[in-house]
């Protein structure tokens, strides 16, 4: 099948055989795709390497074969996207996260959106903690896993503000008290399913929170990306909730 123009993201790039690369891509309407850039890598390369950094905005022509998808043409769209420093940590988690929580040829449009939505609020220095938090929300809400951040499973009320919860992935948001290790404000659990950042005591429980949907759905396992955004942590402690 060919795919002409089709919006896309480099998610991680792997040398393959001598001249090329193998990618993974995020495409607006094919989803996540494996595909083969072949001569990138040599002195005449028809395709240029630079293209295919992370975080640009691209237009991609491919032939789809099976698994794999097979680089034509590129171009990029719009001007490059240049994310340093934390905020460049923090588009290699997003990278992540897209590769480990979706399969390929999966078509999740609202997901692409919301990746490139992210990109533009780490280019445009918005607070780190916050910009992640809505993107693993919007990755739940697209591929299918949405957060119950409105009511009591329980009694089906709505969430008190001032109470205790504790967020179960099957279930949702549930009372406990306010010394569970796990606790989160009600406030802040309506602050998110309502797009409004909460204080840095309620970034850190909602970040705490969302690690713990996470390796939910990635059974128990882990992602390097967390590691290295402790680090970066460490360092800075002027940046809550990463």
């Amino acid at each position: 099948m060919r795919i002409e123009q089709q919006p896309a993201y480099v998610l991680h790039a792997r040398a393959y055989r001598e001249t090329s690369l193998l990618l993974e891509c995020l495409t607006r309407e094919h989803g996540r795709l494996g595909v083969v850039a072949r001569g990138v890598r040599g002195e005449k390369a028809r395709l240029r390497r630079a293209q295919l950094e992370p975080f640009q905005s691209l237009a991609m022509d491919l032939l789809l074969r099976g698994e794999m998808a097979t680089l034509t043409a590129i171009e990029a769209t719009g001007s490059p996207m240049r994310l340093t420093g934390d905020a460049g940590l923090a588009g290699l988690y997003l990278n992540e996260l897209v590769v480990r929580l979706t399969g390929r040829q999966d078509p999740f449009p609202t997901l692409f959106d919301a990746y490139a939505r992210t990109l533009g609020r780490l280019a445009a220095a918005e607070p780190l903690g916050w910009s992640l938090r809505r993107f693993e929300r919007d990755l739940m809400e697209a591929i299918g896993y949405g957060l119950q951040l409105q009511y009591d499973p329980d009694s089906g009320e709505p969430l008190l503000p001032e109470a205790s919860y504790r967020y179960l992935v099957e279930q949702g948001a549930v009372r406990c008290a306010a010394s569970h290790p796990h606790a989160l404000l009600g406030s802040d659990l309506l602050a998110l399913g309502q797009d409004r950042m909460p204080d840095n005591r309620g970034l850190k429980t909602l970040r705490d929170m969302m690690r713990e949907v996470i390796r939910f759905h990635l059974g128990g396992g882990e992602l390097r990306a967390w590691r290295v955004l402790a680090m970066a942590v460490s360092r800075r402690p002027d940046l809550p909730g990463s």
